[in-house]
């Protein structure tokens, strides 16, 4: 059982050094997550758009400045803070709530929402099933569900990066050894280097990850895996470019719900 009490003290705690390191994004922001987002995205000029998790705010800032009506969402009070005070586009409202509870949830507009985006949340989410659930209510017919996660199988806290020799076979600098993936799992997470906590990072399979949206109805028509460009420098000899954009370190898609008589 997650306290989520001591979840949201930890994510309250982290939030003036990630807001400050963070800012309005990284290489990760900017190259492996906002474009493949945003190609997923519909053109959203007047839409009103869910952002689940929205953390500082940028996503939300993102979605503002291309002329969507934004509800933004988190279960940390001191992110909705710094989002607050970084933002003045009057189209975007925050609002603290928590997406693993479904009585929060309830809480959200029936057909109140043209699109939803969850970026880099899922994995930090102890339980996905109410978000996914409440996506069919709370959606629009037709309406989509974008999310992006760190991927399963390459990011996660069973995929390690090898360096050296293993054994009699040599093993390249940029390989990548998983330990575990079918398994569900928990660890704390240091997700960011320097944060004065730690936070718990949920591993799911792909499959797990789908199934709950599934089960609600929803059907997947896209689905994306980002990698660095092999000429990318992103700090480091086992950094994420060079050899490893073999490997994607983040997965993306989109769902929808069906239009009605569909």
């Amino acid at each position: 059982m997650v306290d989520k009490r001591e979840e949201r003290q930890a994510w309250d705690a982290i939030a003036y050094y990630w807001h400050e390191r963070m800012g309005e994004g990284n290489d990760f922001v900017d190259v492996l997550i906002w474009p493949v987002v945003r190609r997923l995205l519909p053109r959203l000029s007047g839409l009103r758009v869910l952002d689940v998790g929205c953390g500082n705010g940028l996503y939300a800032r993102k979605l503002a400045a291309e002329g969507a009506r934004v509800l933004a969402i988190d279960f940390s009070a001191r992110m909705i803070e710094h989002a607050t005070t970084s933002t003045d586009q009057g189209q975007i409202e925050y609002r603290v709530l928590d997406a693993t509870d479904q009585d929060e949830l309830d809480k959200l507009p029936t057909e109140g929402f043209d699109a939803a985006l969850c970026t880099m949340v899922l994995m930090d989410m102890a339980e996905i099933q109410p978000l996914m659930q409440s996506l069919p209510r709370i959606l629009v017919p037709g309406g989509s569900f974008v999310f992006a996660t760190a991927h399963p199988c390459f990011n996660s806290p069973h995929a390690h990066l090898q360096d050296g020799t293993s054994g009699s076979t040599a093993v390249p600098s940029s390989s990548i050894r998983v330990d575990a993936y079918q398994t569900p799992s928990r660890s704390h997470d240091m997700a960011m280097r320097g944060q004065p906590a730690a936070t718990l990072f949920f591993h799911r399979s792909i499959s797990a990850l789908l199934r709950p949206a599934f089960a609600a109805g929803l059907v997947l028509d896209a689905l994306e895996e980002s990698s660095f460009s092999t000429d990318h420098e992103s700090g480091g000899p086992n950094s994420w470019g060079g050899r490893l954009a073999e490997f994607p370190a983040v997965l993306a898609g989109r769902m929808r719900r069906l239009p009605v008589g569909a």
